[in-house]
């Protein structure tokens, strides 16, 4: 069935004049890789760049809703418009976000100044969805301060947020036992801002302190270097989210004062523009799957007639 025909000018108008269902319709023809996308991402182009992205991170049941709830309220009440995009996990039957309700964040759900989105992650391994960078690009030209980014939180691959958000919040909690663990084993080196939630839990202040090792073990104590704050928070009281916030305008700060800022963003733009690439070529191996000309080389290999880089290069060449 043809995609219908969508008026993007007036579409990105009524998005930037902060209507809400111009906003949806926008990040749903990204979901849906709309034939006006390639419009509406050029229509966008020149409204982007002046929102601060947060990255929330960190493995489930850390409290990662309630935090960006707590998070959201603070910001309103210094009178910044808020977008949020929770990515969560898919329904493996229909493909849609399992907590699309998102019931930990209605208290915003009426404020015309929040607008909030669940995006599906739809078997993506690091707990974003693949259209994550260009619905961004929506709530930025929307007019949008703040974009909070929550992931799914699924363990070491979470660390893609980071090459997405211009500050990374890291949460922890204590007594889940591997807090620590993965630190070590990736989160340590992608946050901004570490903050263990649940602070009111026996064990708080050892996770603070063992955090605050590591990090001191890392090559953070150059000159000139950020070196991330451990923030104690109980954020379904609404404790110690004022610090947070403080800790990521000085991040913010510290990102503008040495040209940190703009080198995440080309690199994010850069990490766009190849997973656009791979996009487009995977579509293309489709074809050539379909086809047989894969299968073919495939059988080659196993019959030893030619080699995995031989037959490769051979679809390279068939892809250009």
């Amino acid at each position: 069935m043809a995609a219908r025909p969508v008026d993007v000018p007036a579409l990105v108008q009524s998005a930037r004049d902060g209507s809400p269902r111009a906003v949806a319709r926008l990040i749903s023809l990204v979901e849906d890789e709309h034939p006006a996308l390639r419009e509406v991402m050029a229509a966008l182009a020149t409204h982007a760049g002046n929102a601060h992205v947060v990255g929330i991170t960190g493995s489930p049941g850390v409290g990662k809703s309630t935090s960006t709830n707590a998070l959201v309220a603070a910001y309103r009440e210094r009178g910044k418009r808020v977008g949020i995009l929770a990515v969560d996990p898919s329904s493996p039957f229909s493909g849609g976000a399992l907590l699309g309700d998102r019931v930990r964040m209605q208290d915003h759900a009426l404020d015309p100044e929040v607008y909030i989105r669940s995006m599906a992650s739809r078997g993506h391994l690091g707990g974003l969805a693949w259209a994550t960078p260009q619905a961004l690009r929506v709530l930025d030209a929307a007019g949008c301060d703040m974009v909070l980014v929550e992931t799914v939180g699924v363990g070491q691959s979470e660390v893609e947020v980071a090459g997405l958000a211009d500050t990374t919040v890291v949460l922890l909690a204590p007594g889940m036992g591997d807090g620590i663990q993965a630190a070590k084993a990736g989160i340590l080196e992608i946050g901004d801002v570490f903050v263990v939630n649940k602070a009111d839990r026996e064990g708080a202040d050892a996770t603070v302190r063992d955090l605050r090792h590591m990090i001191s073990l890392g090559d953070r104590k150059q000159p000139g270097l950020w070196r991330p704050p451990v923030i104690k928070t109980v954020a379904a009281r609404n404790e110690g989210v004022d610090e947070v916030v403080e800790a990521i305008d000085k991040h913010t700060e510290w990102l503008a004062r040495t040209g940190a800022l703009r080198d995440r963003r080309v690199a994010r733009a850069g990490d766009e523009i190849e997973a656009l690439v791979v996009t487009a070529l995977r579509r293309r191996m489709g074809n050539l799957r379909h086809d047989d000309s894969v299968d073919r080389l495939a059988a080659e290999v196993v019959d030893g007639s030619t080699d995995p880089y031989a037959a490769a290069d051979q679809v390279l060449d068939a892809l250009t």
